[in-house]
Parts: C-alpha cells; structure tokens; sequence
C-alpha cells in the first residue's frame, strides 16, 4: 500500500504516540499506520507516528519544543447525534479548555471542532431567519446542543 498523497501532521514537544493512541480510540474505523523510532531498539523515544481516523490520514512528530499547536488550525469533526458529540466532547476534555462554538483544545494542544449535522441541516436551505436564530444560539454555546439548535430554528 503506498502512503496517502496528503496527510496533516501535528507537531508535539514529545507526546506524539499518546495522543495518537488516544485519538485512534475515540473512532471506531481509526488505525495505527506505523511508529518510526528514534533509533533501532524497540524501546527508543518516537519520532513520528501515522494513523488515520475517519478516512482521513495524520501524522504527529515529537519534534521539540520549537513550535505549538494553536487554534488557527483544528480538526473538524462531523456527527449524527448528541450522545456522539457528548462522548468526544467528554474525552477531549479530560485536560484540555473549552472554546466556543463547539471548539476546544484537548490536553495536547491539538484543536477539535465538534459538530452535529443538524446545525448545516438547520443553517442551509432554510429561511434566512430560521438560519441566524441558529447561528445566534450556536454562538451562544460551548459544547454544541442539538436541541438547543432545534429550538432556536423553531421559534
């Protein structure tokens, strides 16, 4: 199998491999690609890992402390109902700052999106009032509330 095209790679001061793991567990399709070692024993410090997770492919290196991951850059996940928003919300947080909007940063640094497909339901093709009413109650949350965002575009 040759390796994808594309693939994002994420820049960790040493926790690569655990935040890898970490995030293979939280989707059911996810698997470890590969763990290239910092030297031949089986033991010796990771270097870079590649996993993929909902079909798309990543990379994380510990690469020093020269540079940090920020919310400029996140990654975007989309899900049917609130019990999935709730368990990856939950998991990401152990550690980590809650944002707004469905935004936070996990206990790494790595920034998540975590959207349920009801608010581009509730936000596209409907009335231009029905549409703001739900940008207006998204952007009043921190953890998306599919409910709430169902309330907002009936009233």
């Amino acid at each position: 199998m040759s390796a994808p095209a594309i693939r994002t790679c994420l820049w960790f001061d040493t926790q690569a491999e655990v935040a890898m793991r970490l995030y293979v567990s939280l989707f059911d399709d996810a698997k470890i690609e590969s763990i290239f070692r910092q030297g031949a024993e089986p033991d010796a410090p990771v270097f870079v890992v590649h996993w993929t997770m909902m079909g798309q492919s990543f990379s994380a290196m510990n690469g020093g402390d020269s540079y940090k991951l920020s919310p400029a850059s996140s990654i975007e996940v989309h899900v049917d109902t609130q019990e999935e928003v709730d368990r990856l919300w939950d998991t990401l947080m152990e550690g980590g700052t809650a944002m707004r909007c469905g935004w936070l940063t996990d206990r790494f640094g790595v920034s998540w999106q975590i959207i349920p497909r009801a608010l581009m339901r509730l936000t596209q093709g409907t009335s231009p009032e029905q549409a703001q009413r739900v940008f207006q109650a998204m952007m009043g949350m921190v953890k998306l509330d599919i409910e709430g965002l169902e309330a907002a575009a009936k009233t």
